[in-house]
């Protein structure tokens, strides 16, 4: 969790889930600098190839001027990558949030008191790839809070729901569990049998019940 993030929660309020755009959104929106680098670095090469057999001093400019033009793609595709890692949409006990931008930040929350409706919509692709649009209806002065293409829609729409339900009730809701890393997990009890620590029907006990986990 970034230090900003944190400073947003008050005292008590916990996150449950944490998600940002599908990964299709960073795709599409790099995709026209990874084209360009490899044009520029491929151009690059090629010249200097040639000018190596017909005008070899000037084989540093071409370089030169090869890595120049590098550089403005591959800033532009370090901005796309911050835009889209520092959007992010936000469960918490209390509210759903959603934070943008890289320097300056905005904030848009929504109590979870405040919230009437939830709406998902998911095309063909995204059922297959895991995206789609969740549309929040509040009683807030911002009516409508519009989630486009985000990742696991089904999981936050479903958690989102129980958030508000355990509010509504008064009883606490605990943050989404994380499936154990299963055969990180195994190599390390490999290791600890390796050493003697653990005895070989201890090792197969403990492998059984990660996998069932799985």
């Amino acid at each position: 969790m970034s230090h900003y993030l944190q400073s947003l929660l008050g005292e008590r309020e916990k996150i449950l889930l944490a998600t940002r755009h599908h990964w299709f959104i960073l795709a599409s929106s790099i995709f026209l600098e990874i084209v360009l680098i490899l044009i520029i670095f491929t151009a690059t090469i090629v010249a200097s190839i040639l000018l190596t057999t017909s005008m070899p001093p000037a084989v540093p400019i071409a370089a030169v001027i090869g890595f120049i033009l590098l550089l403005f793609p591959i800033a532009t595709g370090t901005r796309d990558f911050l835009n889209w890692s520092n959007h992010q949409f936000i469960i918490t006990n209390r509210r759903v949030m959603q934070i943008s931008g890289i320097f300056n930040k905005n904030v848009i929350d929504s109590s979870l008191e405040k919230v009437n409706d939830i709406k998902m919509s998911q095309s063909a692709l995204g059922r297959i790839f895991g995206y789609g649009d969740i549309e929040i209806l509040t009683a807030s002065e911002l009516g409508v809070n519009l989630f486009k293409k985000i990742d696991n829609p089904v999981g936050f729409k479903t958690v989102l729901i129980n958030a508000k339900a355990h509010l509504e009730q008064g009883t606490p809701v605990e943050a989404v569990e994380r499936k154990p890393d299963v055969p990180v997990m195994i190599a390390k009890l490999a290791e600890l049998r390796a050493q003697g620590v653990l005895s070989e029907e201890e090792f197969q006990q403990k492998k059984t019940e990660l996998l069932a986990k799985m």
